[in-house]
């Protein structure tokens, strides 16, 4: 960092040790800053682990435009954030911790080994060099009494600890994964102190499911025969469409899975706002499925209506159509039997198959956390307007990215941005 933009030591407290916090925690450790990093948990980073088992997803490939899209309605505060630290940035850190990094073939983008422990590693040697220290299982509790909002207390083997410091940082996350360290414990807190908070909201979640009886009536979760013959077995090549409560509409391509009582998985995830908006404004959401969305409606009532004679209606989808397995179960499942009689209808169901929700499941389930501290609550550089001193970042912020780096991304992206923010108002004050 050039040396005009240094400055004098000054003590901050991180609270959180998640990707916000560490990238926060580097931005000001390298302005010579004297940071003190707290986290509830053992360790740090153990959400960014976890989510990297199956191969870490650091970020996506395509276009800004494309890219800053997935952001919603709060495209624009995290379209600045990414202006200074985005996808190309992204990468250009992690090859700066002798992390190399690969585009896949969906765009995504991966360390060459897949993995997350190297990197976090890399990143923590770096941060020790850089002086800053880490406090585990430091939980923070709250205000310390009455004391200005830059003295937390904490609470630790020796009992609750008392830390002031001439600015703070908050990087807690959001609700999900609350075993990981994540729980939401600090809404009350800055509820108190007059933040204004949008509520918290599961986010890349699954739901709950609702299937049809053989007298035709809507039934919670999946029948008994269904359930134990299908739950957890992946439903590939399909197609999804749904509507918001907005208007929006969403439509994609892709695969999900079936639980013991619904569906979860990328295809559901990517869909998860419409469907949780949905289920919130009318009590339950409904998608459409196409099981052969390589096939066009007039191709499967065709074949569909073509005549069986004495093979099974299962034998005659699986012949003529390859539906076969989940997908045909799924028909038997959410069609009414008098449906599943006439092709006229049963082809229709198939490009379009009705899959009534009735509740996203629980927040801690989730993979990530809508709503938060509201953007209208802080200022351009993060500092929250109640409480002067204390910046927040991550995803304790009222925003929500589907999966496939985006997530991951504007966590970092907005631990820099605040980390940056903070600098300025250290230099303020001095």
């Amino acid at each position: 960092m050039p040396e005009s933009q240094r400055i004098s030591p000054r003590t901050v407290a991180i609270v959180g040790g998640g990707p916000a916090g560490l990238m926060a925690a580097e931005v000001l450790a390298c302005a010579g800053a004297s940071v003190d990093l707290y986290d509830a948990m053992p360790s740090v980073g153990r959400k960014f682990l976890l989510a990297g088992k199956g191969g870490l997803n650091l970020t996506h490939s395509e276009p800004a435009e494309a890219f800053a899209g997935r952001y919603a309605e709060r495209r624009a505060s995290i379209e600045s954030m990414l202006c200074r630290f985005g996808p190309a940035e992204l990468r250009a850190w992690a090859q700066g911790l002798g992390i190399a990094t690969f585009v896949g073939s969906s765009g995504r983008v991966f360390p060459t080994d897949l993995k997350a422990a190297p990197l976090l590693r890399a990143w923590l040697h770096r941060l020790r060099g850089l002086g800053v220290r880490f406090h585990m299982r430091h939980r923070w509790v709250g205000w310390a009494d009455s004391e200005p909002a830059v003295a937390l207390a904490f609470a630790t083997a020796d009992g609750v600890q008392t830390v002031r410091a001439d600015a703070v940082l908050l990087a807690l996350g959001g609700a999900s994964w609350s075993r990981l360290g994540s729980d939401g414990a600090w809404v009350p807190w800055l509820t108190a102190r007059g933040v204004e908070l949008a509520p918290l909201r599961p986010s890349n979640c699954g739901f709950d499911a609702a299937h049809v009886d053989v007298a035709g009536s809507e039934q919670p979760g999946w029948s008994e025969h269904f359930r134990t013959r299908h739950a957890g077995v992946p439903v590939k090549n399909v197609a999804l469409s749904c509507a918001a409560p907005d208007g929006h509409a969403f439509a994609q391509a892709g695969e999900f899975v079936v639980t013991e009582g619904g569906v979860e998985g990328s295809l559901i995830y990517a869909a998860s706002a419409w469907l949780r908006d949905s289920i919130e404004a009318d009590g339950r959401a409904v998608a459409h499925l196409d099981l052969l969305p390589g096939r066009s409606a007039d191709w499967v009532a065709r074949e569909v209506a073509h005549p069986r004679g004495s093979r099974s209606l299962s034998t005659h989808l699986k012949g003529r159509l390859g539906l076969d397995g989940v997908k045909a179960a799924l028909l038997r499942e959410l069609l009414p039997r008098e449906v599943m009689t006439d092709p006229a209808r049963l082809a229709a169901g198939i490009k379009s198959l009705p899959l009534t929700l009735t509740a996203a499941r629980p927040i801690d389930e989730a993979i990530s956390t809508a709503g938060g501290v509201r953007f209208e609550a802080m200022d351009d550089q993060g500092m929250l307007r109640a409480l002067p001193g204390v910046f927040c970042a991550g995803e304790m912020l009222d925003w929500e990215a589907p999966t496939g780096g985006y997530l991951l991304t504007a966590s970092l992206s907005s631990g820099a941005w605040a980390g940056h923010g903070l600098l300025q108002y250290l230099t303020a004050q001095r």
